[in-house]
């Protein structure tokens, strides 16, 4: 490149890093805020931990699928569209699944009763499931275009760096919504039937002096929950418009040639070419039949199983087995997302300084270090001080955070920028797959065995994800020097 060129290319760089941190953050705020939405719905609708659960587990199983097929379909499209057109979408449909009591009692003409309730919780579904679609259409996209303005050798900083989106996205959503949760709503706590069916949901009955102070709490916000859905979802389509405004496809789409040392993949990727059987062989062997992606899929389910689990149970967990307040439960998720987010950037900036862009040996160390931690916080006693349960759970998250992140950067590595949306779609369709573990599983296992056998199940997770990712170690950095080869047949 000519110096005019790389100023140029620094500036849309940089440009198109932080557009899509802005971006799939704001994808996050349109699936996250259901976390701390639970408690209330819980509390109002009736839904119980299990059904909650199977909540998760489909729209983390619809996203997994998503993302394998809208990341063989972002490989060959223009990133720019298939990224903002997909958060509007998304935002759609959280704004409608607020209105979820609406619509049923639009439909059945009563407030109440099992009419009633069955047709919210079909509404209620369709909305969530049609969401966990939808979403599948943020990381990909982002793959396609930080493998296109980044080079191979920068990559594991750089998109590490980028990884910040997602705990910026979630910690941000959870401070909101738990703001929202706390100070929202219409306060019914003089209400004694409404008082009743509260306590009725929560299964509490008025001899529990502390269940029934969670039963005010929750009659003191009726309805909060629905502006944790509306609120972000308004947010998200201003940011689906400054999306639209900010991004570009590829270095070609605004006049500047092609990464160095990846003009292989490019060549092969040219045009309709992207579409011939050619390249669907070359998509073959370098993802669906790579041993190695097969090795960070299975590793992503453990690896997601463990952050889903904190994630979308934390407010529940923290509040009922340590008796954190919700207020500081949201804090606490949060600021276990943004321990996350250093932990990210340390185990990216390490991975190119000291172990020569191999990520997947970062995450082995990383993965121990949680299942550590994790048994650490569980031992801690209800009266432990508050600012140890940080600590400790931000130090998890600190862990957690850098397989999470460094996963998908070996990910697209190892399958070149050509289908590196395919790669991150593939081990992703694992990550959620995860959800019937970290969904309707510890929602059952709460409910019915109580939160120290969750506890252990993260423990044994993380152990487990880290024996696989070890079968991987001497692997290689990335698979740019098998791109020559002739595709398969």
């Amino acid at each position: 490149m000519t110096p005019e060129q790389k100023k140029r290319f620094k500036y849309w760089q940089t440009r198109t890093l932080i557009g899509t941190m802005f971006g799939y953050a704001l994808f996050y705020f349109l699936r996250k805020n259901f976390s701390l939405a639970m408690p209330g719905m819980e509390a109002d609708l009736g839904i119980s931990k299990t059904g909650l659960g199977i909540f998760l587990t489909l729209h983390g199983l619809v996203y997994g699928c998503s993302q394998l097929i809208n990341g063989m379909f972002a490989d060959r499209k223009n990133a720019r569209y298939y990224m903002s057109i997909g958060l509007l979408l998304c935002a759609l449909a959280n704004f409608a699944f607020g209105f979820g009591e609406d619509v049923s009692y639009w439909i059945t003409g009563v407030h109440q009763g099992v009419p009633f309730t069955n047709y919210l919780i079909l509404f209620m579904g369709i909305m969530w499931v049609l969401n966990g679609l939808l979403q599948g259409a943020g990381f990909p996209p982002c793959a396609r275009l930080l493998t296109h303005w980044i080079p191979p050798r920068e990559l594991a900083t750089k998109m590490s760096i980028w990884n910040t989106s997602h705990t910026v996205g979630a910690g941000a959503v959870i401070i909101l919504c738990g703001y929202i949760m706390s100070h929202m709503g219409t306060d019914m706590s003089g209400n004694a039937d409404v008082v009743a069916a509260i306590a009725a949901n929560l299964h509490i009955t008025p001899d529990d002096a502390e269940g029934m102070q969670r039963v005010m709490t929750s009659a003191a916000h009726v309805g909060a929950w629905r502006w944790c859905f509306w609120i972000p979802a308004g947010i998200a389509f201003i940011g689906s418009v400054a999306l639209f405004m900010t991004l570009r496809d590829t270095p070609s789409s605004v006049g500047l040639p092609e990464l160095e040392g990846t003009e292989t993949a490019s060549k092969a990727a040219a045009s309709k070419q992207a579409q011939t059987a050619e390249a669907k062989a070359f998509i073959r062997k370098q993802v669906f039949r790579n041993p190695i992606m097969w090795i960070l899929a299975f590793a992503n389910f453990f690896v997601y199983t463990v952050r889903f689990a904190v994630l979308d149970w934390g407010p529940s967990l923290l509040s009922q087995s340590k008796g954190v307040s919700m207020t500081n439960a949201g804090w606490l998720v949060a600021m276990f997302e943004i321990a996350g987010t250093i932990g990210m950037l340390f185990a990216g900036w390490a991975t190119d300084r000291w172990l020569k862009g191999r990520a997947h040996r970062t995450c082995v160390f990383c993965m121990l270090a949680t299942a550590v931690f994790i048994a650490l916080f569980w031992q801690l006693p209800p009266t432990t001080p508050v600012w140890v349960f940080f600590v400790v759970l931000c130090a998890a998250g600190f862990c957690i955070y850098g397989p999470q992140a460094l996963i998908g950067i070996a990910a697209a590595n190892q399958a070149t920028k050509k289908a590196a949306a395919t790669a991150n779609g593939f081990k992703s369709l694992f990550g959620y797959l995860s959800t019937i573990v970290s969904g309707i599983g510890f929602g059952f296992v709460a409910q019915h065995f109580g939160w120290s056998y969750a506890y252990i199940v993260m423990i044994v997770m993380a152990l487990v994800g880290m024996g696989i990712l070890l079968l991987m170690w001497n692997a290689g950095a990335d698979g740019y020097g098998q791109t020559q080869e002739t595709p398969e047949k």
